[in-house]
């Protein structure tokens, strides 16, 4: 018993050492530079925004189950972060969402960047919710595209896109946790 018990606490403690060296920063390439304007017609150019601290960029639509799903972890992650990071949503394939009064609405302390489908095609995001952060050396640290896919439990059962959000939200969110730190 003794053994078996020591056995699995090693196979833990290795495991446990080599998610830790995985934390090192990750280089997914140099990010494009861009300006966009916000709703009260701010320019925001990435690489001055970069310069004061890493930038999250978050590609959503009001209509995005995803979307709803991630932004309190986001919103959760700026609070953690303060000042030391910066949350860019860029709103984009939705015509009919009114993006203003959605980011009002639940209170979120995100820049709101309308109109973003040229910077979503800048990064290969043509899907909702895009997420990529940006470090001060405009080196890509993150991206959504690259995060290992989380095998969601099979019970047989259809499951919505607003329960498999509610599930892989709190994941993303964790990834980008380390990616920020």
């Amino acid at each position: 018993m003794r053994l078996a018990i020591a056995i699995i606490s090693l196979n833990l403690l290795m495991s446990f050492n080599v998610t830790m060296a995985q934390t090192a920063p990750v280089d997914l390439g140099n990010s494009p530079d861009w300006t966009l304007t916000t709703t009260d017609g701010t320019p925001i150019t990435l690489s001055e925004a970069v310069a004061e601290q890493p930038v999250v960029l978050l590609f959503w639509a009001t209509w995005c189950p995803y979307c709803k799903a991630l932004m309190p972890h986001l919103q959760s992650i700026k609070f953690e972060h303060g000042e030391d990071v910066r949350i860019l949503a860029l709103h984009f394939r939705d015509e009919k969402g009114d993006p203003i009064a959605f980011i009002h609405d639940k209170g979120y302390d995100f820049t709101l960047l309308e109109n973003a489908e040229e910077i979503a095609d800048l990064y290969k995001v043509y899907g909702t919710p895009g997420l990529i952060m940006v470090d001060q050396d405009m080196k890509i640290r993150f991206n959504l595209l690259k995060v290992p896919q989380l095998e969601l439990p099979n019970t047989g059962e259809k499951t919505s896109n607003s329960k498999k959000a509610a599930l892989l939200a709190p994941y993303w969110a964790a990834e980008l946790r380390k990616a920020l730190q």
